[in-house]
C-alpha cells in the first residue's frame, strides 16, 4: 500500500510512457506541475518511474522534498529541538524543504537560510562538455502548502517569494511540484507569478488497460510463476471502472491491494495463475478493506493475543486526524503513541504503515476510512495512559492547535515518568516550546534549564547546547542581555563549531550595548559561512543602528526577503538616511508601517521608525510645517521606543532615544 521508493523501480510497472513524459517535461520547463487524484500514484512515479530515468552526468537532482516536517516541532538526533533556538525569523515550509535536501545539516543553519542561497551555496556542477547540468527540484505533496492546518498564509506567500527568487537567480533550474487535483486550483495562480510562461501542467491518470495488465504481470517475472490470460482478463474487469465511454481504467491503489491479496493468498507450489485463484480476491469491491484487516488481523494475533479491535482503535485514534486526514507520527526510542516499536515495525513490513528516520504515517489515504469502519465508534482525540503515550497525543493535540490539551497532556506526562531521564528531558524541553509560542519566557527558561541538565546527565552535549542557545534568546526577550552574554558566552565555549550560537551571542551583545564588538562577531560569523541568512540580518541592523547606511543595506538586500520586523525597519531606516534619497519614499513608509504593526511593543522599530521622521524633516527645507510635524512625530516615537519592553531598547540606544524624545 505504500508509495514506491527508487529502489523498488525493478518492480515497477505499468507506468513507462509516464515517467518518460514525465522526465523530459520535468528538464524542458521551469516549472512542472503533475497532478492527479489521491491513490493515483503521484508519488511511486516520481521515485521509482522518474529518478531512475535521469542522467547522473547532465541532471544535478536534489531529494524529492515536502513542505511540512512532520510534527510541531523539529527533531533532531531523536530529541524535540527547542524551538526558542531557531532563528526568529525562520520559514517552517523553507525549513522542512532544506531538512528534506540537507538532512545532515544543523537544523539552526537550515533556519536561517533562504532556498536562494542554500542553493547558491552548493557546488557547482558540469556536465562532460563543460556545460552547467540542470538542477532539478522536487516538491512532493505540495497541497500542504494550502492545507488548512499548514502555516499562516504569511508564510505561504514567503515561502513562494523565496522559491520565485531561486528560480529567477539560476535558469537551470527545473522545479516538479507534485499536488492532488483539489489543489491544483490553488497551485495554479503561482505557475505564471514563478516562471511567467515556462511552466507545464501534467495529469496523471489512472491505469489503462495496457498499463494495468503490464502493472499485474511485470512484478511476477522472474519468480517462477505467470499468469493465464483469463486470470489477468478477470482482475482488470473486476477492477476497472469507465473514465468515459469506452476507456476502462484501474486505481493503482486497488490494484496494489488486490495482487497482494492475491499473491498472500496462493497455495505453495502454484506455478500458474488462474482465472480460479482470481475469483475470491477480486469479486468485490473492497479489496483494500480486506488487505488492511487481513494484516492487523495478523499483526494483532502475533503481538496482541489476537487482539484485532484495540490495534485498530489504535491505529485510528494515533494516525487519523479530526479532520480525517493521515497524521504523521514521531517514532520514539522504544515506545510510540503507547505501543512497543515491533508493533509498528510489524505494520510497516506489511505496508499498512510507513516510516522513516524519524515518522511514521498510514502508507496510504485510501486506508483512513477501513481502520475507521473496523475501529467502530472511536474518539480521535484519545489519549493513552503511559508517559510516553501522553507525550505523543501532546504533539497530536498541538498539531491539531489544541493548545490547553497538548499542555494538559503533556503535564501528565510528566507526572507519570518514572526514572527515564531523557523521557523526561523530552517533556520539559516541549513544554518549554509552548510556553515560549505563548511568550512564557519564564516558564520556557525553567523548562529548558530542567531538560538541560537532565541531557547533561545522559552526555548528550548536542542537546545542552541547544537548550543554552534558546535560553539566550529567551533572556534577550526577558530584557535581560546581561545573562543572555553570560549564558551564550558559556554556549559558545563549548560548541564552537555552531556558527548559530555566535549569531545569538552577537545580539545579546548588541541589546547589552556593545555595538562594535557585535558588529565584530557577527562578521566573524559571515567569514566563515557567508550565506548565513540570519547572520547577514543581524549585520545588516547593527550597522543600520550604527548610521552605516550604505554597508546596512548591502547585507539586508542579500538577506532579503526580510520578514523580520526589526529587519525590515532597519532597512526602511538606512533605505531614508541614504545621501542620494531625496524623500522619504511611499516604499519606506509602507515598510516601516507594517513593522510598526507586526511588532507594536518593539523598542527598536520605535526608534528607526522615529529617525526617518528625522530624515524626512531634513528634507523639509521649503515646508517649515511638515517640518515640525515630522520632528514631532520623531520625539513621540521615541518615547514610545523608550517604554517598549518586545524587546525594549539596547542599552547604548536608550540614550540617542531620550535625547530624541526630550525626556531628560
Amino acid at each position: 500500500m505504500r508509495a514506491f521508493r527508487a529502489d523498488d523501480a525493478f518492480r515497477f510497472f505499468g507506468r513507462d510512457r509516464a515517467a518518460h513524459d514525465l522526465a523530459a517535461h520535468w528538464q524542458a520547463n521551469r516549472l512542472t506541475i503533475l497532478h492527479g487524484p489521491s491513490g493515483v500514484g503521484k508519488t511511486s512515479l516520481v521515485q521509482a518511474g522518474v529518478l531512475p530515468l535521469l542522467d547522473t552526468e547532465t541532471t544535478d537532482t536534489l531529494p524529492v522534498g515536502r513542505l511540512s516536517y512532520g510534527s510541531a516541532f523539529p527533531v533532531v538526533d531523536g530529541a524535540t529541538y527547542p524551538t526558542a533556538a531557531l532563528p526568529p525569523q525562520h520559514n517552517p515550509h523553507v525549513f522542512a524543504l532544506l531538512s528534506a535536501w540537507a538532512p545532515q545539516e544543523s537544523p539552526a543553519r537550515l533556519a536561517g537560510l533562504t532556498l536562494e542561497s542554500y542553493l547558491r551555496s552548493r557546488p557547482a556542477r558540469q556536465d562532460p562538455y563543460g556545460d552547467p547540468m540542470l538542477v532539478l527540484l522536487a516538491i512532493d505533496q505540495a497541497e500542504e502548502l494550502f492545507d488548512d492546518f499548514a502555516q499562516r498564509q504569511v508564510y505561504r506567500e514567503w515561502f513562494l517569494d523565496q522559491l520565485k527568487r531561486a528560480l529567477d537567480a539560476d535558469k537551470n533550474i527545473r522545479l516538479l511540484m507534485c499536488v492532488r487535483d483539489d489543489h491544483l486550483a490553488s497551485l495554479m495562480p503561482y505557475g505564471k507569478k514563478l516562471v511567467a510562461n515556462d511552466h507545464r501542467r501534467v495529469r496523471l491518470d489512472p491505469l489503462d488497460q495496457e498499463e494495468a495488465r503490464e502493472a499485474v504481470t511485470g512484478p511476477v517475472r522472474g519468480t517462477g510463476r505467470l499468469y493465464e490470460r483469463s486470470a489477468v482478463d478477470r482482475l482488470l474487469r473486476d477492477l476497472s471502472a469507465e473514465s468515459a465511454p469506452g476507456d476502462l481504467r484501474a486505481e493503482p491503489v486497488r490494484l496494489q491491494a488486490a495482487c497482494s491479496m492475491l499473491w498472500r493468498s496462493l497455495p505453495p507450489g502454484v506455478r500458474t495463475i488462474t482465472e480460479a485463484h482470481v475469483g475470491d480476491v477480486a469479486a468485490t469491491d473492497k479489496q483494500v478493506t480486506a488487505f488492511c484487516e487481513l494484516m492487523v488481523r495478523e499483526v494483532a494475533a502475533e503481538h496482541l493475543e489476537g487482539d484485532t479491535a484495540r490495534l485498530m482503535s489504535w491505529l485510528a485514534r494515533t494516525f487519523v486526524t479530526q479532520l480525517v486526514t493521515r497524521r504523521r507520527v514521531r517514532v520514539r526510542e522504544n515506545v510510540t503513541a503507547g505501543l512497543a516499536n515491533v508493533i509498528i515495525e510489524a505494520l510497516v513490513r506489511r505496508d499498512i504503515l510507513v516510516r522513516d528516520a524519524e515518522w511514521c504515517e498510514l502508507s496510504h489515504d485510501r486506508l483512513i476510512q477501513p481502520v475507521l469502519q473496523a475501529a467502530g465508534p472511536v474518539d480521535l482525540s484519545a489519549s493513552g495512559t503511559d508517559p510516553d503515550g501522553l507525550l505523543g497525543s501532546a504533539e497530536l493535540a498541538l498539531r491539531d492547535r489544541d493548545l490547553e490539551q497538548a499542555k494538559a497532556q503533556a503535564r501528565e506526562a510528566l507526572t507519570r515518568v518514572r526514572g527515564d531521564r531523557r523521557l523526561e528531558a523530552e517533556i520539559h524541553t516541549f513544554l518549554g516550546n509552548i510556553a515560549h509560542q505563548e511568550q512564557e519566557y519564564a516558564a520556557a527558561i525553567e523548562h529548558y534549564l530542567r531538560a538541560a541538565e537532565l541531557f547533561e546527565s545522559l552526555s548528550a552535549f548536542d542537546a545542552v547546547g541547544r537548550l543554552l542557545v534558546g535560553m539566550g534568546w529567551l533572556r534577550l526577550a526577558q530584557g535581560r542581555p546581561d545573562l543572555a552574554v553570560d549564558e551564550l558566552n558559556i554556549a559558545q565555549g563549548r560548541y564552537q563549531h555552531d556558527l548559530s550560537i555566535k549569531t545569538a551571542f552577537a545580539w545579546a551583545l548588541w541589546h547589552d550595548g556593545a555595538p562594535d564588538l557585535a558588529r565584530d562577531t557577527v562578521t566573524g560569523v559571515l567569514e566563515e559561512d557567508g550565506d548565513a541568512l540570519d547572520a547577514l540580518q543581524a549585520r545588516g541592523e547593527i550597522l543600520a543602528s550604527m548610521g552605516r547606511s550604505a554597508a546596512a543595506l548591502a547585507d539586508l538586500e542579500r538577506a532579503s526577503p526580510l520578514q523580520w520586523p526589526s529587519t525590515k525597519a532597519a532597512h526602511a531606516l538606512a533605505s531614508a538616511r541614504l545621501a542620494d534619497v531625496q524623500e522619504v519614499t511611499p516604499a519606506i513608509q509602507k515598510e516601516i508601517r507594517e513593522a510598526l504593526d507586526d511588532a507594536p511593543d518593539s523598542g527598536p522599530v520605535w526608534l528607526y521608525s522615529a529617525w526617518i521622521n528625522v530624515a524626512q524633516a531634513a528634507r523639509e527645507t521649503g515646508d517649515e510645517t511638515a517640518r515640525e510635524t515630522a520632528l514631532a512625530t520623531a520625539g513621540e516615537h521615541a518615547r514610545r521606543a523608550l517604554k517598549a519592553r518586545s524587546p525594549s531598547l539596547p542599552r547604548h540606544l536608550k540614550e540617542k532615544a531620550r535625547k530624541l524624545s526630550g525626556e531628560k
